[in-house]
């Protein structure tokens, strides 16, 4: 196996990591959300700020830093548009990404308090959730549109 495909395959690798685990996020999440069970929804945000962390965090880094050493690997230059597109779209789901990182740790402070307190989730809860729902969509639409222009390469 060559530098280069090895580096290929960290780079798809990462791809699959920060897909999986955000749509595995989004399902358990969705899934505790439904309960209205403040204990449950608190221990299943508890796993997916970790998950977050460990797993989509480690991949966000690893895709720029494997898809640069691709470039040089390959002699592709930064300036061809579908990788201008990707780096363009890369930032977006950033944009979406990072705010929904903050509001799971909140999701999940607030639903371990109302479990404590033995109380209904607070409506800053339902809010935070509405608003993470709504950020996954473009979130992960961008990611699909990534992963598209990564295999298709179409201009």
């Amino acid at each position: 196996m060559t530098l280069y495909f090895l580096v290929k395959y960290l780079h798809v690798l990462g791809a699959i990591v920060i897909l999986g685990t955000g749509t595995g996020i989004a399902f358990f999440m969705l899934m505790a959300h439904r309960t209205n069970d403040a204990e449950f929804i608190a221990r299943t945000a508890s796993v997916v700020v970790i998950a977050d962390a460990i797993f989509t965090l480690s991949a966000v880094i690893l895709q720029p830093v494997t898809g640069g050493l691709l470039m040089m690997l390959s002699a592709t230059s930064i300036a061809e548009r579908w990788i201008l597109a990707s780096l363009a779209l890369y930032a977006v789901a950033g944009v979406f990404w990072i705010p929904v990182v903050f509001m799971q740790i909140e999701m999940r402070d607030l639903a371990r308090k109302a479990a404590a307190q033995r109380t209904a989730l607070p409506e800053r809860y339902v809010v935070l959730f509405r608003r993470w729902f709504a950020f996954g969509f473009p979130g992960f639409g961008v990611t699909m549109l990534i992963l598209w222009l990564m295999i298709a390469k179409p201009f």
